[in-house]
């Protein structure tokens, strides 16, 4: 970390232990009183993190609500990249909605939905695989780790009855730039009320619909924040194609879901059963694909 240009200015380092990023994150303080973040990742990354930041300067200046970057080098004698970003003041946004009026609530989601339509602005390169080919190839690889998985869903059979008939939705579907990781745990809310987007080290290319498989966690926390971010990114109500592909996604990702929290413990095991449940609550039994907490009468009534 000596090696990081300006490190000298450098005043304060706190270690940041949130997340599942590989990235070792840290919070600094400059001799000026600068906010930053710094993020240090393996040299192998360094192809995807140059990357990684050149999108999201461009999104900075184009305005979207990001974490600002600031710089990007090799440090620890070649072993590291880092990357630089101004820090974003405020709370999670998973800790400030449930205190506010469920009209905020739903505002915040219209901007979130607003804000992840201007990310997906970014096309996906030309030689990127047609997407259909390349999901199904995911889902497959999925169902085999969850039917080689000791932990069992209750209902897992019409999960997986689901996702065999709507694959067919997947071909020649759009792709653009990811975020890779959009809810409302990466989501900071300033002191002013203004929603900030962070952490974008997941991102990817591909259908711009998959990304709402994360909603889960937004819904979980604020179904007011949850259908406001659908209605803001689509301006109005989501398409009934938008909502079976949606209900295709969040079921690969529940079967995947427990094979992955196995090796963190028990307790992620059980958070995962429990939203294996809520799924299956939420799309009745996988025969209704628009979730429960979906609140078009409160879109009318508003």
């Amino acid at each position: 970390m000596l090696d990081i240009k300006n490190y000298s200015t450098f005043e304060l380092i706190k270690p940041i232990k949130k997340g599942w990023s590989s990235d070792k994150k840290y919070y600094v303080e400059t001799l000026t009183n600068e906010k930053l973040l710094l993020r240090i990742a393996d040299i192998a990354e360094y192809d995807k993190k140059i990357n990684e930041y050149e999108l999201m300067k461009w999104l900075a200046e184009n305005d979207v609500p990001i974490s600002q970057p600031v710089e990007l080098g090799i440090c620890d004698k070649g072993k590291s990249v880092y990357s630089l970003f101004k820090w974003c003041d405020g709370e999670d946004a998973e800790i400030v909605l449930p205190k506010l009026p469920e009209a905020e609530q739903y505002l915040l989601g219209v901007k979130s939905g607003q804000i992840l339509k201007e990310i997906h602005s970014i096309p996906a390169p030309n030689e990127q695989e047609e997407w259909g080919v390349r999901f199904n190839r995911k889902i497959d690889n999925k169902i085999k780790m969850y039917q080689d998985c000791e932990i069992k869903i209750e209902g897992d059979d019409k999960i997986i009855s689901y996702i065999e008939k709507n694959r067919r939705l997947l071909k020649d579907r759009e792709q653009c730039f990811q975020h890779g990781d959009y809810h409302v745990g990466n989501m900071i809310i300033s002191p002013e009320g203004e929603l900030r987007i962070i952490d974008f080290n997941r991102n990817d290319y591909g259908d711009p619909w998959e990304e709402f498989n994360r909603i889960v966690w937004s819904a979980d926390v604020s179904p007011h924040f949850a259908t406001g971010q659908l209605n803001g990114y689509f301006n109005g109500k989501p398409p009934m194609e938008f909502f079976l592909l949606l209900a295709l996604y969040i079921s690969s990702n529940t079967l995947s879901s427990l094979p992955w929290a196995i090796p963190f413990g028990e307790h992620e095991v059980t958070v995962m059963k429990n939203q294996a449940k809520d799924v299956l609550t939420w799309f009745d039994g996988m025969n209704n694909p628009v979730p429960t907490w979906y609140l078009d009468d409160f879109i009318l009534n508003r």
